[in-house]
């Protein structure tokens, strides 16, 4: 349910309508908007009944939220999310851009990408330092030398650090390297590691899975909100169907759609959506036309010799030259690149 307060009311009513709903076996989560303030309360509202929390003092309404995601819901804050890692804003009026590798393979490497993308106009720096892969005689990443390069990367360029979290015993060590967690789309239901990435002060950037609805995203969300880290992202970055000309089926009809039952920002994911260097400058620039509040892309300084990914990755020139064209279509829809 949520719990509208009063527009006079002020801490000490809106602290004891917190301890009665923690009396109740419930969990609040306060949200203070621009013109409300609101509790969203989670749990078995069974235990609520005959309560009488809508007769506390500075209590305007008590209504029910109707979408399984409660904390993600648009019914609980309608004003959009905006999260914040370093130099990257992503959400409102700044279209944050991550770029990067997809794995990192060397210090000269990282170093490399990290101060063209930066040129580029790029505020995250992505690269994996654990790597997830479907073959287990593939690359698995440099684990911690390659979040200590990314470190070197970041204290030299300043950009904000993007990388992957693949299990919950790693969280600790990856969020002393990173500015922003991510969970892969091969991780999206992995509860335990949802709970863990949302019991972290690092902004989360969650992957949808290949064959999960938007709905089950959301609710992958709600683990992370649920554990207390309001700062989460959504990415699109395809899903799989019966097409076999792109790597991923990307549906950009999802930016839109997250956008009108959520207020989390949505961020899309190019390259893995297309799976083609060549098609993913166009599907970036319609990202930002659909609306997206962030753009993921893979860039290495040598595509061809790329240790993952390489054919879905972007040369340094393109990368500049894509920028530049989501650059003016974001001016068209009144936005910005930053």
């Amino acid at each position: 349910m949520i719990i509208v307060m009063q527009a006079a009311a002020g801490r000490p009513e809106l602290d004891a309508v917190v301890a009665r709903v923690e009396q109740l076996g419930l969990r609040p989560h306060v949200i203070v908007g621009t013109e409300r303030t609101v509790v969203a309360v989670v749990g078995d509202e069974r235990d609520a009944a005959g309560s009488g929390v809508e007769t506390l003092p500075g209590v305007a309404a008590v209504m029910p939220i109707l979408a399984p995601y409660k904390v993600a819901s648009r019914e609980v804050q309608t004003e959009p999310t905006v999260v914040r890692a370093g130099p990257m804003v992503v959400g409102g009026s700044t279209i944050g851009v991550i770029a990067g590798p997809c794995s990192v393979e060397s210090r000269e490497q990282i170093l490399a990408a990290a101060r063209a993308v930066k040129a580029a106009g790029a505020t995250g720096l992505r690269g994996g330092a654990f790597k997830p892969r479907t073959s287990p005689y593939a690359f698995q990443g440099l684990k911690q030398q390659g979040l200590e390069l990314l470190a070197e990367a970041r204290a030299e360029t300043g950009l904000a650090i993007v990388t992957e979290v693949v299990a919950p015993e790693d969280v600790p060590l990856v969020a002393r390297f990173a500015d922003v967690l991510q969970v892969g789309a091969r991780n999206m239901q992995n509860y335990r590691l949802l709970e863990a990435v949302g019991g972290t002060d690092r902004p989360v950037l969650l992957k949808r899975g290949p064959a999960a609805t938007v709905e089950e995203l959301l609710l992958a969300a709600e683990y992370i909100l649920n554990a207390g880290n309001r700062a989460v992202m959504l990415c699109e970055r395809g899903i799989r169907t019966f097409e076999a000309h792109t790597r991923f089926t990307l549906p950009l009809a999802t930016v839109p759609w997250l956008h009108a039952r959520t207020h989390l920002p949505v961020v899309v994911d190019p390259s893995h959506g297309t799976g083609h260097a060549a098609l993913v400058p166009s599907l970036a620039a319609a990202s930002v036309a659909a609306g997206a509040d962030g753009l993921i892309i893979e860039v290495h300084p040598d595509p061809r010799t790329a240790a993952s990914d390489g054919g879905q990755s972007l040369d340094f020139a393109a990368f500049a030259r894509t920028m530049d064209t989501c650059r003016r279509v974001a001016a068209a829809v009144d936005r910005s690149i930053g």
